[in-house]
C-alpha cells in the first residue's frame, strides 16, 4: 500500500477512507492502536494471522500485547466511503479534525496531521541511511 492522503474527521468521528486503500484492505478491515501514536489498519486476513501469532505465545509473554491489541474494531465503510473511528482510538492517537492516511507496506496508518508532520520532521536522512545500512538495503 502506498500513498499519503489528507482527510478530515467530522464531529461524529467519521472520515472518508481513501478508495484505493478500501480496495486493497477489502471489506471489513480492522483498525487498532498502532505504534508511534497512530491508528493502524489491517485486512481481515492480515489481522487474523497476527492474532493467531499472539495466541500461540505463552500468556506470560503475551498478556501485555493481547491487552494492547484487544481494542480493535472492524470497519465497514458506508455508501459514501466513510468509516467511524471509535472515540477510544481517536483519543489514543490524539486525532483532531485533520488527519493523514498513509499506506505503509501491508497496512494503512491514520495519523493526526500535526503529529504526522512533527514525526516526519524529526526523521533525518542520516537516520534513514544508518537504518538502511544496518539492514543491508
Amino acid at each position: 500500500m502506498r500513498g499519503e492522503y489528507e482527510h478530515t474527521v467530522d464531529a461524529k468521528g467519521r472520515m472518508i477512507f481513501p478508495s484505493r486503500f478500501r480496495d486493497e484492505l477489502g471489506e471489513g478491515f480492522v483498525i487498532f492502536k498502532g505504534l508511534d501514536g497512530c491508528i493502524s489498519c489491517f485486512s481481515r486476513d492480515d489481522w487474523d494471522a497476527f492474532e493467531e501469532k499472539l495466541r500461540r505465545l505463552p500468556i506470560a509473554k503475551s498478556r501485555k500485547l493481547q491487552r494492547f491489541y484487544s481494542a480493535n474494531y472492524v470497519c465497514e465503510p458506508d455508501s459514501q466511503g466513510r468509516i467511524l473511528i471509535p472515540n477510544s482510538l481517536r483519543t489514543y492517537a490524539n486525532i483532531g479534525k485533520d488527519v493523514i492516511v498513509a499506506g505503509v507496506q501491508n497496512r494503512v496508518e491514520i495519523w493526526d496531521a500535526d503529529t504526522w508532520h512533527r514525526y516526519n520532521d524529526e526523521v533525518t536522512t542520516d537516520e534513514i541511511v544508518e537504518l538502511m545500512e544496518e539492514e543491508n538495503l
